[in-house]
């Protein structure tokens, strides 16, 4: 699994990035990979220890090195969301999708061969749906 702190990532196999609170996003990565074997596809970031202005850094060094143009958040008022949004102001063409869960996560893994922008279309729908209440 990548992390945003690896020095040896490869480029061409990161097609998005995933960024969150504690071990959020190396958690949900290592469930897609468990799942789908697609692991790979995604560079973790935790914001753990960092300021706003660093994680905005590490982030937009991460797209600068990998090329990616998705990032996937875990909330859309946390400290990762904001620094994307402010960001992406300056990239044009990457996308950030905050309140992820696994199943738009597994489904982004699987359109491979897709574009990341219109797979993350297809991902954020089948996120979406797959939640639901059940009991009350």
């Amino acid at each position: 699994m990548n992390t945003a702190t690896d020095s040896d990532v490869v480029s061409a196999t990161v097609r998005a990035i995933v960024a969150g609170h504690g071990s959020f996003a190396t958690g949900i990565i290592s469930a897609v990979d468990q799942i789908t074997g697609r692991g790979a596809s995604f560079l973790a970031m935790s914001n753990s220890g960092l300021c706003l202005d660093d994680i905005q850094d590490t982030l937009a060094r991460a797209v600068d090195e990998t090329g990616a143009r998705v990032i996937f958040t875990d909330l859309p008022a946390g400290s990762c969301t904001m620094a994307v949004r402010r960001m992406i102001r300056a990239r044009p063409g990457v996308l950030l999708v905050t309140g992820i869960n696994l199943s738009l996560l597994l489904d982004f893994a699987m359109q491979e061969s897709v574009d990341p922008v219109v797979a993350v279309n297809a991902a954020l729908e089948r996120g979406r749906a797959s939640m639901a209440v059940h009991g009350g």
